[in-house]
């Protein structure tokens, strides 16, 4: 989260509502306050072992990191507490929390990567104008082409992955590249990956608006990583580095 007052509680509370259905499985909402400059850190210290949200673990960042860096401070925390997976999720609640057990579906299943899908079959876009339906839907067929088809819905950020192959990566990129990134990645060291269908929500209106612009460096950094792979390229992967 960065400065999501308007929607911090909401969320946390809807999260921990649906995980409180897998009783059976120990399981934990980590967010990431990115260095929040309005009420976003009041918000969740108070929302924080409140009836429901006992599961609830806040990290801040004290200085912004940027969409890839909060990701991988919420990855090397499940690690070390030993969750075997981590679901990354927007604190907006364009993504339903309770498209949650779709995902433990295919954990059963012992999938490595479940992605969210908006153009698989059930998928759906809802409330977002059109421009940028049109430009997400050829961006994205254009890199499941160069990704070899194995999933449809490369962009979106609604997605699961496996604690243990997460640590194999070495991940650079620090805004939304790192998606692409990351299944670039997944692909060279022979990921299991399926996606589930979803419909991605228009942010809400009481939300703050969305910071995403399309400019010539973003089509740059989406299309790399799909391109590297449908060359071959493969680069040295390490550990990443803890924090």
């Amino acid at each position: 989260m960065h400065n999501e007052e308007e929607v911090a509680e909401r969320c946390t509370r809807r999260v921990c509502a649906e995980l409180m259905r897998f009783s059976a499985q120990r399981t934990a909402l980590i967010v990431v306050d990115d260095a929040s400059d309005d009420a976003t850190p009041r918000i969740l210290s108070r929302v924080g072992g409140t009836t429901g949200c006992d599961r609830l673990t806040v990290l801040t960042h004290g200085r912004n990191a940027g969409y890839g860096g909060a990701l991988k401070t919420g990855s090397f925390h499940a690690a070390r507490e030993g969750f075997d997976y981590v679901l990354f999720m927007d604190s907006d609640l364009t993504n339903d929390p309770g498209d949650i057990g779709k995902f433990v579906e295919k954990m059963r299943s012992g999938f490595d990567v479940i992605k969210a899908s908006r153009y698989c079959r059930g998928g759906a876009v809802v409330g977002v104008p059109w421009w940028r339906r049109l430009i997400s839907n050829v961006g994205n067929r254009v890199a499941s082409v160069l990704y070899g088809r194995a999933v449809r819905d490369c962009t979106n950020g609604f997605r699961a992955i496996r604690v243990d192959l997460l640590a194999r990566m070495t991940l650079v990129e620090n805004g939304f590249a790192v998606i692409l990134e990351e299944l670039y990645q997944a692909r060279l060291l022979g990921a299991r990956i399926c996606e589930i269908p979803y419909a991605l929500t228009a942010r809400p209106r009481y939300g703050k608006a969305s910071s995403f612009v399309y400019r010539p460096q973003v089509f740059y950094l989406y299309l790399k990583y799909p391109i590297l792979s449908a060359l071959g390229h493969r680069r040295c992967l390490e550990p990443a580095r803890r924090p």
